[in-house]
């Protein structure tokens, strides 16, 4: 899924690897490839800063998403008719505000409701976000009530419907995380630094944006990333940690972190920033543990009961198969015990091989590499892979392997399956698609992002393929690992014979 007309970047007339991110030059002399080819020489010619173009490229995409979602704001909270999967502008950040009681003023994890009441099934449901995500959802909805109270003493700013403010604060909210993220990415592109327009222009970024609250979590797994390019493994823990907080995924960053750091003998500052990720994800936790225990268990709660979403590939397997589950049928909120450990032993067995890839490869692979294969290992062998899951892997996939054409194919491919999943949802009368459609789409993205996972392998064992070795960089988000020596190697494997490597790449 590669081509040699992917965008390359000379590195022999760039010595300096922050001059490309920080002067204003003619757009021309960071160009190749295609790009050259299809941009206008008129606009080539001008001098550009980079980064300022990247951000307003950005900018210009979460305008994009914010249109896309405006079919859903109507001046009264009824969607008839399937308003939100026919204009496909669904979001949880609507029904949100009601539902975790927001426009009560409820406090997160203090406040809960009965679900299924009076059936024998029911239970108290609380918020099931983790902690930090709830607490930003908690801000985000006391904003709210500060700007209601404020527009109705001051009749000339525009008022609607709580629902829809709340929408508006949150979607300003997840803008400045995502160009928060944007610009983690450019800071650690060096001499590639026009990878980040693929960052920008994400389709992705139109229909995920704002559909739920990730891009809290998406900015400090970034930013811890970014940290630990600048060596600073303390602050990259603690961002690491508090993106935990946000949600699970950046905790496996901790993994190949590791991995390298006994390669390369840099163990103390793989230990500094595990520690650092441990007591800033407990600072956030301790007081919601201490006061609200039974709230602060609802994401464990949810977690462990909820079966095979239907973007999972073992309901893709149970709808095309009849297959029962590894649980078969189940009483409501039982958890399925065999599937969650199904679950649990693949990806452990996925993060093994990753460890082994890192540490036996013949030239040791660049952390961004290693940091999208343990995310796509999470993602395809889970359970749930909701739709806005796909922001986590933006950032890694262009710093992984920052080739446009089968990044693009694969955003494309999943900015459908969200079209797909809208019309699955609509009833058929009201002209939805049923679920072939969609259930196709989930495979052909999970191959998508199978197929960007093996080029990244391919190029680890084969570092000369590596756009960014070639541009002249060893790992630019490596930090400590940065043109470090090997201490600790396993026998070479060569799966798939791999060439001699010494003096492969200058």
């Amino acid at each position: 899924m590669h081509s040699g007309q992917d965008i390359e970047h000379p590195a022999a007339d760039q010595p300096d690897a922050e001059t490309p991110r920080r002067a204003r030059e003619p757009l021309s002399r960071s160009l190749t490839g295609p790009w050259k080819r299809i941009i206008p020489k008129r606009i080539q010619r001008r001098l550009w800063a980079p980064v300022a173009v990247i951000m307003v490229l950005a900018t210009g995409m979460l305008v994009g998403a914010w249109v896309q979602k405006s079919p859903c704001l109507h001046t009264t909270p009824s969607w008839a008719h399937g308003l939100p999967f026919r204009y496909a502008c669904y979001s949880d950040v609507i029904p949100l505000y009601g539902a975790e009681g927001f426009e009560e003023e409820a406090f997160p994890y203090q406040h809960y409701w009965i679900e299924e009441q009076g059936k024998p099934t029911q239970y108290k449901h609380y918020m099931e976000y983790p902690v930090l995500t709830g607490m930003y959802m908690w801000v985000g909805a006391e904003l709210t009530h500060g700007y209601e109270s404020v527009s109705k003493a001051f009749i000339y700013l525009p008022r609607s419907i709580p629902n829809n403010v709340y929408f508006n604060i949150m979607a300003l909210f997840a803008s400045v995380f995502w160009l928060m993220t944007v610009w983690c990415v450019t800071r650690m592109t060096r001499r590639r630094v026009w990878d980040g327009v693929i960052v920008a222009l994400s389709p992705i970024v139109i229909v995920q944006a704002f559909t739920n609250f990730d891009t809290l979590a998406v900015a400090l797994a970034t930013a811890g990333l970014l940290a630990w390019s600048r060596r600073r493994a303390a602050l990259a823990g603690a961002l690491i940690g508090l993106g935990t907080a946000a949600k699970l995924y950046p905790i496996l960053f901790l993994v190949p972190i590791l991995a390298l750091c006994l390669r390369t003998g840099r163990l103390k500052e793989g230990l500094r920033a595990t520690f650092a990720a441990i007591v800033s994800w407990e600072v956030v936790n301790a007081p919601i543990v201490f006061l609200f225990p039974h709230g602060w268990l609802e994401f464990l709660r949810l977690n462990s009961t909820r079966g095979a979403d239907p973007d999972s590939l073992y309901n893709v397997v149970a709808q095309f198969t009849g297959w029962g589950g590894f649980d078969g049928p189940l009483p409501p909120h039982t958890a399925p015990t065999e599937l969650n450990a199904f679950i649990a032993v693949s990806l452990i067995i996925c993060l093994a091989a990753i460890v082994l890839i890192a540490m036996s490869a013949p030239r040791r692979p660049r952390l961004a590499q290693l940091l999208l294969l343990v995310v796509a290992a999470f993602l395809i062998t889970n359970k749930v892979w909701s739709p806005q899951y796909s922001l986590w892997l933006i950032p890694l996939a262009v710093l992984a392997v920052p080739r446009w054409k089968p990044l693009m194919v694969w955003m494309f491919i999943d900015t459908w399956l969200w079209v797909a999943r809208m019309y699955f949802y609509l009833a058929g009368n009201e002209g939805g698609w049923g679920q072939n459609p969609f259930l196709i789409t989930v495979c052909v993205r999970d191959f998508a992002v199978g197929s960007l996972c093996a080029l990244v392998i391919y190029e680890i064992y084969h570092p000369a393929r590596d756009l960014v070795r070639r541009s002249g960089d060893d790992d630019p988000t490596g930090g400590v690992f940065a043109d470090a020596d090997d201490v600790l190697i396993l026998k070479r494997l060569r799966p798939l014979r791999p060439r001699a490597v010494a003096g492969a790449v200058s």
